[in-house]
């Protein structure tokens, strides 16, 4: 069984920084990429960020510079580390874990920026 459990969210002010976590079992989370999308109410889910097995990262255009995403093999777990946030980021946050087609998604963690 899959799990991927996500947490870390809540309210914070625009300016300030959250730090999502993402905890991954029933995976060989060491050969698998990882990564994170989020939706905003009436909006699409749209890609945020994502990481490879070796490390390499990609971003989505309106995070880079402010979000990093990083992964710990040891404890099986990727993270989010998002600074300078803005209310435009105010979404809920999914983990994903492997490639397109087979990708498998934790249930999500709500990020709220106030303004």
């Amino acid at each position: 069984q899959v799990q991927l459990v996500e947490s870390g969210g809540g309210l914070v002010q625009a300016g300030g920084s959250l730090r999502l976590s993402c905890a991954a079992s029933g995976i060989r989370f060491s050969s698998t990429s990882m990564g994170w999308y989020r939706q905003a109410p009436g909006k699409q889910r749209e890609f945020v960020t994502g990481i490879t097995r070796g490390g390499s990262t990609n971003y989505a255009d309106s995070v880079k510079g402010r979000f990093t995403i990083s992964r710990d093999n040891a404890k099986n777990t990727v993270y989010l580390q998002m600074n300078s946030l803005k209310p435009e980021d105010t979404a809920v946050y999914y983990c994903y874990a492997g490639p397109l087609g087979i990708r498998k998604w934790g249930q999500g963690t709500q990020v709220t920026v106030s303004s």
